[in-house]
């Protein structure tokens, strides 16, 4: 695929990840457009890339989302690659009870409504397009989970296992399906106050941005980055075993 003269949605694109993508994307000569709930971070991303456009949306809710996909469409005729960035992560603990998911709605609707809603929204106008992708940023979390944030964990298996049926159903069409999976990143998501190179189980936005980018470059449909690729190798060969 290529990785320049693409018209680009990243979800969730004011921090993290999915600003590095953008500062990537621009960098290949790429309309890129970001959006998030953040008005503040989306007009300083704006400002470090004057080359963006931005828009202010809660992807969580549904005439937010509708709102996104019908400006898209009306006023960038050429975009053709999707990327389903913008996540939630928050520890849950089921021991103390109903009151601890208060929040779990929202962080499903955003990890996993969202990119299902807007992929099918979307797709009709992808579709039309010579080349075009979309682009799930699952976890490594979702091959391994982690005890603390059950419902992020949940929410990026599923992202996986969509992201499989996904690429089954539009085979047959111009759109493909990537996934690209990152291990623990330093970013606000995660947390950590650790540096990246204290840890070599995290990598940087910028890598994983960079991750991202070879994996369209190469055609590789699913590519787990860093420790991520370990996560994935040791689910695999747990199913290897417990099936022979």
């Amino acid at each position: 695929m290529k990785t320049s003269g693409n018209t680009v949605l990243i979800t969730g694109g004011g921090s993290g990840i999915g600003l590095a993508l953008a500062e990537l994307m621009l960098a290949r000569d790429n309309h890129v457009i970001i959006c998030g709930r953040g008005r503040g971070r989306l007009q300083a991303a704006k400002r470090r890339l004057p080359g963006l456009d931005i828009r202010a949306c809660d992807i969580s809710k549904p005439r937010s989302r509708g709102a996104l996909v019908a400006w898209l469409t009306s006023h960038f005729k050429g975009l053709n690659i999707l990327v389903n960035n913008a996540g939630i992560q928050r520890p849950v603990d089921f021991l103390r009870g109903i009151h601890h998911l208060r929040d779990a709605d929202q962080e499903v609707a955003t990890n996993l409504t969202a990119p299902l809603h807007l992929s099918a929204l979307l797709i009709p106008h992808l579709r039309r397009k010579k080349e075009a992708a979309i682009v799930n940023i699952s976890s490594g979390l979702a091959f391994t989970p982690l005890a603390a944030v059950p419902v992020y964990c949940a929410t990026k298996a599923a992202i996986h296992s969509w992201s499989l049926c996904l690429r089954h159903q539009l085979r047959g069409t111009s759109v493909r399906v990537f996934e690209v999976a990152p291990p623990m990143v330093a970013t606000e998501l995660s947390g950590s106050r650790h540096r990246p190179e204290e840890d070599e189980d995290m990598m940087t936005a910028q890598a994983v941005a960079s991750g991202i980018l070879d994996a369209l470059k190469r055609n590789q449909y699913e590519a787990a980055l860093g420790a991520a690729a370990h996560l994935k190798a040791k689910r695999e060969a747990l199913f290897i075993l417990i099936n022979e």
